[in-house]
């Protein structure tokens, strides 16, 4: 089961990534994000040209929303706060609110496939969870 924090380490690396990638990465990496394809539909929903999560997103999964250095889940968002490349990996430094207290993590971020990324945490337990991008 998902919890804040492993939310708030999701963003975080995404938020980074965007942020400081190169112009086209960025762009690769702007947009909704899910934990499973099928719940896309489910979990955001697009008002005014704009994505937000549907008001009961948080019961079919899990999902992000990628806006330049900013990313956003149902209950906290992100600022990246640096970035550094290794080859393939973005690790990444986020600030992230929960609304009552800001933290900040670490994560590394993984493009595994059109339309697919891997986010990781590192720490006592080890996390990886893996994105589909959603077309909305």
């Amino acid at each position: 089961m998902w919890t804040s924090n492993d939310f708030a380490r999701v963003l975080l690396m995404l938020a980074t990534a965007a942020a400081f990638s190169s112009s086209a990465q960025a762009a690769e990496l702007t947009g909704a994000w899910a934990s499973d394809a099928s719940v896309c539909s489910k979990v955001f929903v697009k008002k005014d040209n704009k994505l937000a999560f549907t008001p009961d997103a948080e019961l079919y999964g899990s999902g992000l929303l990628v806006e330049g250095d900013r990313v956003s889940g149902t209950l906290q968002k992100c600022k990246i706060k640096s970035m550094k490349r290794e080859g393939g990996d973005i690790h990444l430094v986020a600030a992230c609110s929960t609304g009552v207290m800001v933290s900040d993590f670490q994560f590394t971020v993984k493009v595994t496939g059109d339309d697919r990324i891997t986010v990781s945490q590192a720490g006592p337990v080890s996390m990886e969870t893996p994105y589909v991008r959603c077309p909305l």
